[in-house]
C-alpha cells in the first residue's frame, strides 16, 4: 500500500514551520505574485529562499502557487518570477493559465507543473489531457466522486491530488466570475470577494410575481472534513492528499495537519483510523461552518450547504439566561477561561466578543465551568436564550504553540572507524543522501590514557540544534587511541554541514527556447449566435448569423446549416464524433483535432490564444473578463510575436454565466417555472438547472455594440447570446 503525501497550506513563514513541525510531506504557499490567494500573508523573495531551504532540510518539498490568470502586460514579469522561483530550487509550480503552462513547460522542461483546480480537471478526459501536456500532477476539482478518481489513477501514471479537508467552493473552481462581476474582484485573479457567503433568496417567478422559496446564506459550503474516510483515500492510490487553508493562522495549520498525520500513519499502520471525540471538538473550537464529507464521498446535496451561518461556528458553551441594557447572564454548559472568544448567536445578528472580564456570583472570576452563570457587559443588542458558542480557546492555542515548538527531527544513521595512524571516517546516511568525510587528523597510539569508545560516542551524540537525529550510531575504532575531542566535533560539525548542503542541492538544466506551430487566419467580420431556447432560435433564425450555437436537445431538434453542437460545460465524458462542437474545458481538448474553444478557456494572454490554435482550436473565444485595452494588448501581442492572425471571438451581448456548480439550489418538485436568486440589493440572477449542475446568470446584461472597435482590432467574430 502506498503511502500519500500529505500536502499542508502555508500562508507564511510562521504557518509553513508549524506544518512541518506538524509532519507533512510537501507544503504550498505562494508569494506575492500571481497567487490565487492574494489576501494571505504570503511571502516576500527572501521569505521564499528561505522557506524552501527551511523544508528542503527536513526532506519536505515546497510547490509554489502561480496559479492565476495573466495578462499580456504581465508576461514578461510571470517569466521573471518563474526564473526566480526556479533557481532557487522549488518543488513544483501550480499553475492555471494555459498560455503560461505552455511557456513554462517549454522553457524549463525540468521544472514540474501541477495542474491547479482551478483548471476543472474533474474527468477522465481532462486528466489525460494533463498527462498528455507533460503535467506531472492534476489537483482534482472537489466536486469529483472518488469512484472517478480511482478510474483516473487506474487508466493515467500522472500523479492525483486530492482536497481532504477545509473550505469548499460552491462552484467548480476556475468557473465563477460572481466576485468579478459585483464588485470587479476576479477569483481566477486571487482576489475573491467570497461573494458565496453573503445571504440570498430563492425567488419563483409567476405570472410576473416574485415568489419567496426559500433564503438565508443559500451558497456558503460547509468545510471539508475526511479524517473518517482517510484509509479509502489511501486504498484509491491517490498521490496527495491536500489540506485547504493558507489564510488561517499558524495553530489551525499545526492541529490539522497533525490530526491527517496521525490519521494517515494510524491507518497504514494497523488499517485503523485513530482520531476521538476529543481530536474532533478541538477541530471544531478551531475553525469550522460545520462538516461535509463533500461530493468526494457522496455527501447529500441538501446537507453539503450551511445556509445558517458562513462564518466560525466554534462549539456551543451555553445559553444566555437574561438580558439588561448592558449586561448578559450566560448558563454554561461547558468551560471558558479568561481571554476565550465567544459569539451569541443571535435572531437579527451575531454578537461577538472576547472574554477579558467575566464574573460568577457577582465576583470577578478567571474560569468557569459547566453549570455555571456567567455575567458579562456588552455594547450590543442580545435575545434571551440565544446560543452562545466559543470561537477561541485561549489554553487550546497555548497548548498547540508548545507543541509548535518541539522540533521535527531527521532521523540519520552513522559509522565511525577511528584506526591507528589514519584519517578517523565518518558516514552519514538518511532516507535520500549519504555522506563520507575522512579527518586530516591522524589518531596516534596513546602514551598514557587511551580514549574511549564511550567517549567518542558521548562527542558524536552532541547533534546541537542541528535537524538531526540517530536512528543508529555505531562506532569501530583500534584499542589503545588517543583521540582528539577538538578533531571528533570538528569531524561531526563538518559531515553535518555537507549532508545539509547535499540535501539542498538541485541539479537544473537551465533555460530552453519556446517554440509553438501556428496556422494564419485570414480577416474576417462575422457574427455568431448562442441560443439557449427554441422560442430564441425562432426569433433570431432570419438575421445573418455566420454560425449559431446550441446545446441538445435543440441541436436535434433544430435544422440549419449553421449550427455548431455547443457541449455542456461539465462533461462526465466526452463523445467521439468528429463533428466540430464548442468545447469549455480541458477534458473536451483530448483525442480532438478541431473545435472552437469557449470563454471558460480562460484566455487573458495571446499565449494562452496561440496554445489553443495549436490544439486544434479553429475559434478561440476570449475571456470576458477583460477590458478594451487588454484585449487590443493581446491581439498586437500576439501579431508582433507569431506574425500572423488569429481567429478570435468575443461575447458582446447577452447574460453571462457567473458560476457553474454541482450543487442544487431548486428541489426536483419545484423545479417548473423561472427561478432567480436575489441578492441583498434586490438584483436578480437568472438560475438554469441542467442534469448534473446549476448555472447562475449575472443579473445585469452585457450590452457591448463597439463592433467596428473590435473589427479595427482584428477580431473575427462578435457572439451575441440569448
Amino acid at each position: 500500500m502506498k503511502k500519500p503525501e500529505l500536502l499542508a497550506p502555508a500562508g507564511n513563514m510562521e504557518s509553513l514551520k508549524a506544518a512541518i513541525m506538524a509532519g507533512c510531506d510537501a507544503v504550498y504557499l505562494g508569494g506575492h505574485l500571481f497567487g490565487a490567494r492574494s489576501f494571505a500573508g504570503n511571502f516576500s523573495r527572501d521569505e521564499l529562499k528561505e522557506a524552501v531551504q527551511y523544508a528542503h532540510l527536513y526532506g519536505v518539498k515546497v510547490y509554489v502557487t502561480t496559479n492565476t490568470l495573466v495578462y499580456e502586460k504581465e508576461v514578461d514579469l510571470f517569466l521573471e518570477y518563474i526564473d526566480f522561483l526556479y533557481h532557487i530550487n522549488v518543488d513544483a509550480l501550480i499553475i492555471q493559465d494555459l498560455g503560461m503552462m505552455d511557456l513554462v513547460r517549454k522553457i524549463y522542461p525540468d521544472l514540474e507543473l501541477h495542474a491547479s483546480t482551478q483548471m476543472h480537471i474533474h474527468n477522465m478526459e481532462g486528466v489525460m489531457m494533463a498527462e498528455r501536456l507533460g503535467l506531472k500532477r492534476a489537483v482534482i476539482a472537489r466536486e469529483t466522486p472518488l469512484s472517478i478518481i480511482r478510474k483516473m489513477k487506474k487508466h493515467s501514471k500522472i500523479e492525483l491530488e486530492v482536497f481532504i479537508h477545509g473550505a469548499l467552493c460552491v462552484s467548480y473552481s476556475g468557473q465563477c466570475f460572481m466576485s468579478s462581476f459585483i464588485g470587479g474582484r476576479s477569483g481566477n485573479r486571487g482576489t475573491c470577494a467570497q461573494c458565496c457567503r453573503q445571504k440570498y433568496r430563492l425567488v419563483k417567478e409567476e405570472n410576473h410575481h416574485k415568489i419567496p422559496i426559500k433564503e438565508g446564506y443559500l451558497l456558503s459550503m460547509k468545510d471539508l472534513n475526511t479524517l473518517e474516510y482517510i484509509g479509502e483515500l489511501i486504498e484509491s492510490g491517490v498521490d496527495s492528499l491536500k489540506i485547504e487553508g493558507r489564510m488561517k493562522r499558524p495553530e489551525y495549520v499545526y492541529f490539522v495537519v497533525s490530526l491527517y498525520r496521525k490519521a494517515i500513519d494510524s491507518y497504514l499502520e494497523n488499517k485503523k483510523v485513530e482520531i476521538n471525540e476529543k481530536d474532533m471538538k478541538s477541530l471544531k473550537k478551531l475553525f469550522n461552518r460545520m462538516f461535509t464529507k463533500g461530493f468526494l464521498f457522496g455527501e447529500d446535496p441538501k446537507q453539503i450547504v450551511n445556509s445558517y451561518r458562513p462564518n466560525h461556528l466554534g462549539v456551543e458553551v451555553g445559553t444566555v439566561t437574561t438580558t439588561t441594557h448592558d449586561q448578559v447572564a450566560i448558563k454554561l454548559s461547558d468551560d471558558v477561561c479568561i481571554n476565550d472568544g465567544i459569539r451569541i448567536l443571535g435572531s437579527r445578528e451575531d454578537y461577538g466578543c472576547t472574554l477579558n472580564v467575566f464574573y460568577k456570583n457577582h465576583k470577578v472570576v478567571k474560569e468557569a465551568h459547566a453549570n455555571d452563570v456567567i455575567t458579562l457587559r456588552i455594547k450590543g443588542e442580545v435575545e434571551k436564550g440565544s446560543k452562545v458558542v466559543k470561537t477561541t480557546d485561549i489554553k487550546e492555542l497555548e497548548e498547540i504553540n508548545k507543541l509548535i515548538q518541539t522540533k521535527r527531527k531527521v532521523k540519520i544513521n552513522a559509522l565511525c572507524i577511528i584506526k591507528a595512524n589514519q584519517p578517523m571516517e565518518l558516514h552519514l546516511k538518511e532516507d535520500h543522501y549519504e555522506v563520507h568525510l575522512y579527518s586530516d587528523y591522524l589518531p596516534p597510539e596513546a602514551k598514557t590514557t587511551p580514549t574511549s569508545k564511550e567517549r567518542v560516542i558521548e562527542q558524536l551524540k552532541k547533534l546541537g540544534d542541528s535537524i538531526y537525529e540517530y536512528d543508529s550510531l555505531e562506532v569501530e575504532m583500534d584499542d589503545h587511541l588517543f583521540i582528539s575531542i577538538k578533531e571528533i566535533n570538528e569531524l561531526r560539525r563538518k559531515a553535518i554541514a555537507l549532508l545539509d548542503e547535499k540535501r539542498l542541492i538541485r541539479k537544473r538544466m537551465g533555460k530552453q527556447n519556446y517554440y509553438i506551430e501556428l496556422s494564419d487566419f485570414p480577416i474576417c467580420q462575422e457574427k455568431s449566435l448562442l441560443i439557449r431556447s427554441e422560442k430564441a432560435y425562432q426569433e433570431q433564425k432570419k438575421k445573418k448569423w455566420n454560425m449559431i450555437y446550441m446545446e441538445e436537445p435543440l441541436y436535434s431538434k433544430i435544422e440549419d446549416e449553421r449550427k455548431v453542437l455547443k457541449l455542456p460545460r461539465v462533461m462526465k465524458a466526452y463523445p467521439k464524433e468528429e463533428q466540430i462542437v464548442l468545447i469549455g474545458e480541458l477534458g473536451g481538448l483530448f483525442n480532438r483535432n478541431i473545435f472552437d474553444a469557449d470563454f471558460s478557456f480562460h484566455v487573458t494572454n495571446s499565449y494562452t490564444l496561440a496554445f489553443l490554435h495549436s490544439m486544434g482550436a479553429r475559434k478561440v473565444t476570449l475571456s470576458y473578463e477583460l477590458t478594451k485595452e487588454q484585449i487590443e494588448d493581446l491581439m498586437k501581442g500576439y501579431q508582433n510575436r507569431y506574425h500572423k492572425h488569429p481567429n478570435v471571438e468575443l461575447i458582446v451581448y447577452g447574460y453571462l454565466e457567473a458560476m457553474i456548480m454541482k450543487y442544487r439550489l431548486i428541489d426536483s418538485n419545484k423545479n417548473q417555472g423561472s427561478f432567480y436568486l436575489e441578492d441583498r440589493y434586490h438584483n436578480l440572477y437568472p438560475i438554469e438547472e441542467k442534469e448534473d449542475y446549476t448555472i447562475i446568470y449575472h443579473y445585469k446584461k452585457r450590452n457591448d455594440f463597439d463592433e467596428h472597435v473590435y473589427y479595427q482590432m482584428g477580431i473575427n467574430s462578435l457572439r451575441y447570446q440569448f
